[in-house]
């Protein structure tokens, strides 16, 4: 048990599911779309992980329709998940999926820059600075070759601007939902993050049918796989993944749980050339090299904290 009472294992396991649970879905999401169109896939994929983890939380006898849990959580929901995806699927218009992966890793540098609560604790420690800066080079790196040989489209400046408004959504959707969306859970239940879910999944909706995707979509002709995909991304990334990250953000620094936005790429790098044949160059091991130093500097801070309390 740490300091706050909570279980190293516990906390182990939800950054596994943060880590590399959480970074698989990169490539499950590109299966998924082969046969699904983004917004139908984010429709579908809320309802169902938002309506089974809500039915786990009545079963289990949590309070899931209280009104403050609701309200925070449907803030959580369209800041955190609907308008962060929504961009990132908008964004590739205009933009290589490299300048989309590097761009939306700077969120860990918007929330430890956001995080007004924790900025005497964060910037005390230049290990945890270091580590968070240093992290995004390592994020560059990976995709940097990508980035030099498929060049931007048209209105790239656009892209990147909506890629920006995605990572400070996602970074003030996070601290929102560790300072207050949180606070309504106090007894550690996980309704909270069924409504965000359901709420997101209502937004995904109403672009789905305006935009056309559920209309256009022969659901008969979805392949099989996509199918399974959307399972994996319902069980494992919403269900399991995202939890894990909401409960992470009560236990845990938000400038340390953030450093997913580093880890996530490292592992959808190794998915792709282990699933999808890719290769993997020698600058790509460089700044996986470099990733993981950021996290380990990131994480020094607590060692440090604890070493200083044992004395």
């Amino acid at each position: 048990m740490d300091s706050c009472g909570v279980s190293r294992a516990a906390v182990i396991v939800a950054y596994f599911l943060v880590y590399v649970v959480w970074g698989s879905t990169y490539f499950f999401i590109g299966v998924a779309l082969q046969g699904l169109p983004p917004f139908l896939l984010g429709a579908l994929r809320f309802s169902a992980a938002g309506l089974l983890l809500l039915a786990v939380c009545a079963l289990r006898g949590e309070r899931v329709l209280r009104a403050g849990l609701v309200r925070r959580s449907a803030v959580s929901g369209l800041v955190l998940l609907f308008v962060d995806m929504a961009v990132v699927m908008l964004a590739q218009r205009y933009v290589s999926s490299s300048l989309v992966a590097i761009v939306a890793s700077s969120t860990a540098v918007w929330i430890m820059l956001l995080d007004v609560p924790a900025w005497r604790t964060t910037f005390r420690n230049p290990a945890a600075v270091a580590g968070i800066l240093l992290g995004f080079v390592g994020v560059a790196m990976l995709y940097v070759e990508q980035l030099g040989a498929s060049a931007s489209a048209a209105h790239g400046e656009r892209g990147v601007a909506l890629l920006v408004c995605g990572c400070l959504s996602w970074a003030v959707g996070t601290l929102y939902t560790k300072y207050r969306s949180c606070a309504a859970e106090a007894s550690g239940g996980f309704a909270g993050s069924a409504w965000q879910m359901l709420t997101a999944s209502g937004a995904f909706w109403v672009c789905a049918i305006a935009g056309g995707d559920v209309q256009e979509t022969d659901f008969a002709s979805v392949p099989r796989r996509a199918w399974l995909a959307l399972a994996y991304l319902v069980v494992c990334g919403s269900i399991m993944a995202y939890t894990a990250y909401v409960w992470l953000l009560r236990v845990r620094p938000a400038t340390e749980v953030a450093t997913h936005a580093y880890v996530n790429p490292v592992v959808a790098v190794a998915i792709g050339a282990g699933l999808g044949g890719e290769t993997v160059t020698a600058v790509q091991l460089c700044g996986l090299v470099v990733i993981l130093l950021s996290v380990a500097l990131v994480r020094l801070r607590r060692g440090l904290l604890r070493l200083r309390r044992r004395g």
